[in-house]
């Protein structure tokens, strides 16, 4: 058996608002036109998750809600600006074999690096850009047992790509 991972960082963010907190920022509009383009990426390859575990923040939870999928969706304090190691606990507990993580950098571009085994051929793979998305399998039965560097990745893409930008 083999469980895959779609690993997601969230679409662009608006920096020009008058938000109390870092945690409340929303998406701008290319954030907002990122996420369905990546939804539609995922769907036309057929790399749909089963459950979704995603950063409270605001521009997390908008790019879940805009990518209009259907899979249960929880929504962690414990994945806002995670580092790698809280990333792959949290990912452990995931009960689905394929699980969407939506999170944030520098640690969603560390956890991708550390996860698989061989990077992608990607010249954003490095610094995974908003919107990027890995999706990477597993050969593991449960991920209860995942590890570092075993990752197989499948598939990656970023937003500009996706809109021709």
């Amino acid at each position: 058996m083999t469980c895959t991972l779609i690993l997601t960082r969230h679409a662009k963010s608006a920096w020009d608002t008058n938000v109390p907190s870092d945690h409340a920022r929303p998406l701008n509009k290319r954030g907002r036109r990122s996420a369905p383009a990546i939804s539609a990426w995922l769907r036309e390859n057929g790399y749909l998750p089963d459950q979704v575990i995603s950063s409270s923040s605001q521009r997390t939870r908008e790019t879940w809600e805009l990518m209009g999928m259907d899979a249960p969706a929880a929504f962690t304090e414990r994945l806002y600006h995670a580092n790698s190691d809280i990333m792959l606990k949290v990912l452990q507990e995931a009960e689905q074999p394929r699980v969407m993580l939506i999170g944030h950098n520098p640690g969603i571009a560390a956890f991708a690096h550390s996860i698989v085994a061989t990077p992608p051929e990607h010249s954003r793979f490095d610094d995974y850009p908003t919107g990027a998305t890995l999706v990477a399998e597993f050969a593991i039965s449960s991920w209860r047992d995942l590890t570092w560097s075993s990752g197989r990745v499948i598939d990656f893409t970023v937003p500009r790509e996706l809109l021709g930008e």
